[in-house]
């Protein structure tokens, strides 16, 4: 028995030694990174921090944002619901840029994709590129299953709230924290 479990902890340590060796994570681990995140994404708990790429390509974190209060927005110029939700998120980010940030988070694009998706509708707040199916995928931290999908982070790195899909709650909200 003790040989039998001593094979499997090996093996499961080479495979998951492969599996960040090539930087890909198979749907199987996605999905308990994904359910291991939810557990740790309760509004009063700390946000998790990441560091990505600007479109300087320069490094960007989350907790350099500190101060203000932070929309993480996940979004993709392929998805409908983010583009349409496009305009109002400009007009909210001119009523409130002076009392929150929003930090666009690329999700499933190509980099040049990204980057036209950015200029096209010229968005004028924050964003990073997120090289999504590596084990660097943001996406997985805060359990994004669909998209867009709007974290809210307070002033001290805490989540607040998180809202899934193109809501008008999502503004209904920001108006009552931000008046």
């Amino acid at each position: 028995m003790k040989k039998i479990l001593l094979m499997l902890c090996l093996a499961l340590t080479a495979l998951s030694v492969q599996a960040q060796t090539n930087g890909q994570q198979t749907k199987e681990e996605r999905e308990a990174a994904l359910k291991a995140a939810e557990a740790n994404l309760q509004p009063g708990m700390m946000a998790p921090d990441f560091t990505l790429n600007d479109l300087d390509g320069k490094p960007l974190s989350l907790s350099q944002l500190r101060g203000k209060y932070v929309v993480i927005d996940f979004w993709g110029s392929w998805c409908i619901w983010c583009v349409r939700g496009i305009p109002k998120m400009k007009e909210y980010y001119a009523k409130y840029s002076d009392k929150m940030e929003i930090l666009g988070v690329d999700c499933r694009e190509k980099e040049d994709a990204w980057r036209k998706g950015v200029a096209e509708h010229q968005l004028p707040w924050k964003h990073v590129y997120n090289p999504g199916g590596t084990d660097k995928d943001v996406t997985a931290l805060y359990a994004v299953r669909g998209y867009p999908c709007k974290a809210v982070i307070d002033p001290q790195g805490k989540i607040a709230r998180i809202i899934l899909g193109e809501d008008p709650e999502f503004y209904t909200y920001l108006d009552e924290l931000l008046k």
